[in-house]
């Protein structure tokens, strides 16, 4: 099964709504007491869970995947899609999975009932699994409007976007900022945020798509996240998982 593409809303009124809903619904973070970094992997693809993981794994390190677990198994833009089997084996490794949409549902153009419904299911079916209720979400294609937004705002401790940024005090829980590790340029990229949030003692949290030696432009090779991991640690970063810096920095 090949899942079809989706794209977001780019019309001028998709970009007025992405800017003003951040300043709906906000939960404001303390400030981190230093450093923090979290690599995330979303929808997940296989390549994510198998040598994203065991970057990490090698390390003593952990990340946090955010399935949508109707793609588990399918063909998709960022090519074969974990299974249940493989998602099982990363939280017993010691990887947070995390909430997407079950369907990969837009939470920006979907009804705030709709949206409600499938974090739902995606929920339950995480459980079906035998995984753990997720605490954290992100909301795919980084989008939501204010009634989605207000609407899932009690269910987790953090719900993170695409926005680039750096979660520090005040930063706003229900809409947390991520820097993508994506495309040709997307380790500088990385590496700038990086020297940001060292310098400003702040979180910073990755995330990207598959990992592969001729990654899509949704994904990063393994040397990048190599790179990147052992630059964090050089660096004095606490590497954590979404949902654990979520538990410090909530109030």
């Amino acid at each position: 099964m090949m899942v079809e593409a989706y794209h977001a809303d780019t019309s001028w009124r998709g970009k007025l709504r992405r800017r003003t809903v951040r300043l709906a619904a906000r939960r404001p973070a303390r400030a981190p007491a230093g450093p923090m970094i979290s690599f995330c992997f979303d929808d997940a693809p296989a390549s994510a869970t198998e040598a994203g993981a065991a970057i990490l794994e090698r390390r003593g390190l952990r990340g946090s995947y955010f399935i949508a677990a109707a793609m588990a198994g399918t063909e998709a833009a960022t090519g074969r899609m974990a299974d249940a089997t493989a998602v099982r084996r990363l939280a017993e490794a010691g990887h947070e999975v995390g909430c997407h949409t079950y369907s990969h549902l837009d939470c920006g153009q979907a009804s705030a009932a709709d949206a409600v419904e499938d974090v739902a299911r995606n929920a339950e079916t995480l459980a079906r699994w035998g995984l753990p209720p997720p605490t954290t979400f992100a909301y795919p294609f980084g989008d939501v409007a204010p009634a989605a937004k207000r609407a899932l705002a009690g269910r987790f401790a953090l719900m993170r976007a695409l926005h680039p940024g750096l979660v520090t005090g005040g930063a706003d829980l229900n809409q947390a900022p991520a820097v993508g590790v994506e495309g040709a340029d997307g380790e500088t990229h990385a590496l700038r945020w990086l020297r940001r949030a060292a310098g400003r003692k702040a979180w910073l949290i990755l995330y990207t798509h598959d990992v592969g030696d001729d990654p899509t432009p949704s994904g990063c090779t393994p040397a990048a996240l190599e790179r990147l991991a052992d630059l964090a640690l050089s660096a004095g970063f606490e590497v954590v998982t979404v949902a654990e810096g979520a538990r410090r920095l909530g109030r």
